[in-house]
């Protein structure tokens, strides 16, 4: 029994500092994205035309 106790409290210890370790990368921006914003501009924005962007063509020509 105890040694369930003393897995507790190791498991509670090491989670502790994943989630501090967690916290301060992210205060010190390691997961900032710095490369996409520059390479935005070279990206093609414009959207597929859809057939309800076309213009629809009469059936019969009479």
């Amino acid at each position: 029994m105890e040694v369930i106790f003393l897995l507790i409290a190791i498991s509670l210890i090491l989670a502790s500092t994943f989630l501090y370790l967690f916290f301060k990368a992210m205060k010190d921006g390691q997961f900032d994205d710095n490369y996409t914003p520059s390479i935005r501009i070279l990206f093609d924005n414009t959207s597929k035309k859809t057939k309800k962007d076309q213009p629809s063509k009469p059936d019969s020509y009479e």
